[in-house]
């Protein structure tokens, strides 16, 4: 176990720098943030050369490049175009934006295993046909429109909800923003743990494990959902990290200042130090997680051993 770890952690190094690299070159490179740094009006050449010098833009982009990741391994982010730090952007909103989503992984497992359970140990019968139809609307409804349906329903006119999130998010608030950040992951969730148990269940050793007189919850819960949940947990360690960063349109709507909310602030204003900032913690977060997610195999199938 220890020398797979080690060997994935080394596999991580080049993704990590190739990523990263193609971030930075993407903002960097296609566009001006000294002209972005002044909006509308024209920078003097004198003060734009001046910026330029003083933020490094005036080398060639591998150098800019090294001389950001140099910055970054020492724990400095650069400044957004307000003056504030990025690193003081990141503890707010990535601490609001991981109660969210903690709230989106807990309603898409709990919700998306247990409708998927159902379904498959019932395939084919009126409760599978009517899950598949339901998740299937689910899948072909834009984000935007169920937000703002929700929103509208349980905000303003039910009002058993606040219509926008307070400035602290606290936990109560970030429920129907969950919900709504989860339900297309929740709508794939059900879908795999269907077909997984539905395959699964003809397998020999459920039929053994019956044969021997076991109850049928303990059947289901220790052997079948153990074995079938592989594919579900690879969907749910990837879909982390697009949680934090996908939850662009829910937090708009929501009026959440998440990671999402500043990325699209960042990308409108172009404001470069705070974009290329925000995702190379997300291709981190995103690195770790298909880590654990590889990890987490061998407890729930004992048969994996990793050399």
């Amino acid at each position: 176990m220890g020398r797979y770890v080690i060997r994935r952690l080394l596999q991580m190094i080049p993704v990590f720098i190739g990523s990263t690299f193609l971030i930075f070159f993407m903002v960097y490179a296609l566009g001006d943030p000294v002209a972005a740094l002044f909006g509308d009006k024209a920078p003097d050449p004198a003060t734009a050369a001046r910026i330029r010098r003083d933020l490094y833009l005036d080398r060639p982009l591998w150098q800019q490049y090294l001389h950001y990741m140099g910055q970054i391994f020492q724990g400095d982010f650069g400044r957004a175009f307000n003056g504030q730090e990025v690193t003081e952007l990141m503890a707010g909103a990535f601490a609001v934006t991981l109660r969210l989503t903690c709230v989106a992984i807990v309603i898409e497992i709990v919700v998306g295993i247990t409708l998927g359970v159902i379904s498959g140990l019932r395939r084919g019968k009126a409760v599978d046909s009517g899950v598949l139809v339901l998740t299937l609307i689910v899948i072909s409804v834009p984000t935007f429109v169920t937000g703002y349906l929700l929103q509208y329903l349980f905000g303003v006119k039910l009002r058993w909800v606040h219509p926008s999130v307070s400035p602290g998010a606290p936990l109560n608030e970030l429920i129907l923003p969950g919900i709504v950040l989860a339900l297309v992951s929740l709508a794939y969730v059900t879908r795999l743990s269907r077909t997984s148990i539905a395959e699964n269940v003809k397998a020999d050793y459920v039929r053994t494990a019956t044969a021997k007189g076991l109850p049928r919850h303990r059947v289901v819960t220790r052997h079948l959902l153990r074995n079938s949940l592989i594919p579900v947990v690879t969907f749910i360690g990837t879909d982390i990290g697009a949680l934090m960063g996908g939850a662009i349109i829910t937090e708009r709507i929501f009026n959440i200042h998440g990671v999402g909310f500043l990325l699209y602030q960042g990308i409108l204003r172009n404001n470069s130090p705070t974009v290329v900032g925000f995702v190379t913690i997300l291709v981190i977060v995103f690195l770790v997680a298909n880590l654990l997610v590889d990890l987490l195999y061998a407890v729930l199938d004992p048969r994996i051993r990793y050399a």
